[in-house]
């Protein structure tokens, strides 16, 4: 084994584990949306509204109509869709508190254990999750409140090993490959959940079982094959270690880190308008990820086979289109032709609008099913932009409290998954065309005014209180050169020496 893994990148492994790992919590997150749809009682448009002269509802084919009918005569769940919407918020209400936890936890012991049992954890409640629905909706949100608590930890232990294993110039690569898995973990909780639901004897319950056993097994595979970082991995090459460290260098999270500086990430505009970009994005996101397969079965009718293979259709278009976005701006950086400060908004923007713009579309073609899928798939394409933007953004201001950084910025970007599924609940009690416009309203206006926000204030640079002692000899270096040094920093970096000085004396 030592020699094969010698021969291996083990960033890559590190990275393509993550990606595994990213996948795993996103099918358990994700698979409660697509399965709903068989697990509640659906709702029978009266007929004369079928016919479709109201044009706010799409007719129902008859042999979908049919299906419907008896399916409402079998057992089923008796939810309403604001029921549906508590079910499905309640994760994120569990999830946002872990982040900061998480985020110090990772910091502090590394990244490894700390995602690695939150993943564990999740997978052990989704296991029961059959058991606990059909004991009620409250129990049900409960459960899912708290598989929210142990997904919180894995963005901020994300950070805290891609800060130890991501070169500068491949940090786009990498981070896409690891953060695929939000893409890939949607496809295959939209697809192969309709699957083993429309082929498996039993039904939904299966869901649950098999993603729980998979995150079980890629738990242990993670526990072999992935170290905090490379001076503690046994089976990294030399030539790969001194590589990192020289590229890395004083990037390298350190082990013996001063107070995080909270003060100074709290009052940073680069810091808040990368969570506001977060927010907006994430809105536009969570509405997509829990809504998306209802959307299609309640509105478009389409049945669960095809629900499953159409709605993962936008979430592959954004997954090769964040490959390709990463590529072109690992290049364009490493060629030196825009700067990191650029990319990141230009791409910000991009994967912010271009999805407003694409589910604004799908509303208005109506009942067009192909029409719709396009442009659901087009808008979600363009959301790639994202990942080598604002994803990684945290890396970029402070590569040794970036999963600080994460945990806020993700944490606080939840409160759109809180608010979501329920808003859209409440909006669209009758699942019409026209109330779900207003949904999609609503998600055009938030995630544009995010991003104009992170356009003006956001940033690519390493902020001065990452590392103030590395800044200021980076600045003494830049007066060296006949450049000027920021007196800013000058002020305070004397302050600290006098500070120095008099503790000393006393």
């Amino acid at each position: 084994m030592t020699i094969i893994t010698r021969w291996i990148s083990q960033r890559w492994v590190m990275a393509f584990m993550g990606m595994l790992g990213v996948t795993m919590a996103y099918v358990m997150r994700a698979c409660l949306s697509i399965t709903l749809t068989q697990m509640v009682k659906p709702v029978i448009v009266s007929d004369d509204l079928q016919t479709g002269v109201h044009h706010e509802y799409c007719p129902m084919p008859e042999l979908s109509l049919n299906q419907t009918k008896t399916k409402i005569n079998n057992k089923g769940f008796d939810w309403d869709e604001p029921t549906q919407g508590r079910v499905l918020s309640a994760f994120y209400y569990g999830y946002i508190l872990t982040h900061l936890p998480g985020g110090v936890l990772s910091q502090k012991f590394g990244g490894k254990h700390t995602m690695g049992l939150g993943i564990l954890s999740t997978a052990l409640f989704t296991l029961i999750t059959p058991y606990v629905a059909n004991m009620g909706p409250t129990e049900l949100t409960v459960l899912r409140f708290i598989e929210g608590l142990g997904e919180g930890t894995t963005f901020p232990a994300l950070c805290t090993l891609l800060a130890q294993w991501a070169p500068p110039e491949e940090k786009g690569k990498l981070s896409t490959l690891v953060f695929a898995g939000v893409q890939i973990g949607n496809m295959l909780a939209n697809s192969l959940s309709a699957f083993i639901m429309h082929y498996i004897p039993g039904g939904w319950p299966n869901v649950f079982y098999f993603f729980g056993i998979i995150s079980l097994i890629w738990f242990l595979a993670w526990c072999m094959f992935v170290y905090n970082d490379p001076q503690s991995h046994p089976f990294i090459s030399d030539e790969e270690r001194d590589y990192l460290r020289r590229t890395i260098g004083s990037l390298e999270r350190k082990k013996d880190l001063p107070p995080t500086p909270w003060k100074s990430i709290l009052t940073s505009w680069p810091v808040w308008a990368l969570i506001i970009v977060e927010a907006g994005h994430d809105w536009g996101s969570f509405t997509i990820i829990s809504d998306l397969p209802k959307y299609m079965s309640d509105v478009l009718h389409f049945s669960v086979g095809q629900n499953g293979l159409l709605s993962s259709i936008p979430f592959l278009a954004q997954w090769v289109m964040s490959i390709g976005a990463s590529v072109l701006a690992d290049l364009l950086i490493s060629k030196k032709l825009i700067s990191i400060t650029a990319i990141r908004k230009i791409y910000a923007i991009i994967g912010n609008i271009g999805p407003s713009i694409g589910v604004m579309c799908a509303s208005f073609v109506g009942c067009n099913k192909f029409l719709a899928t396009a442009c659901f798939s087009i808008g979600m394409a363009l959301m790639g932009f994202c990942y080598p933007s604002i994803r990684i953004n945290s890396l970029d201001l402070s590569p040794n409290y970036s999963p600080t950084i994460m945990a806020l910025v993700n944490g606080i970007g939840c409160l759109s998954g809180m608010a979501t599924p329920y808003v859209a609940g409440i909006l669209t009690p009758n699942r019409t065309v026209l109330e779900w416009r207003l949904v999609f309203w609503i998600m055009m206006v938030i995630m544009t005014t995010s991003s104009l926000i992170f356009g003006l204030f956001g940033s690519g640079e390493i902020q001065p209180w990452d590392d103030m002692e590395q800044y200021y000899l980076k600045e003494k270096e830049k007066q060296k050169q006949g450049l000027p040094m920021d007196e800013k920093l000058s002020i305070i970096h004397s302050k600290s020496i006098e500070e120095g000085r008099s503790k000393s004396i006393n």
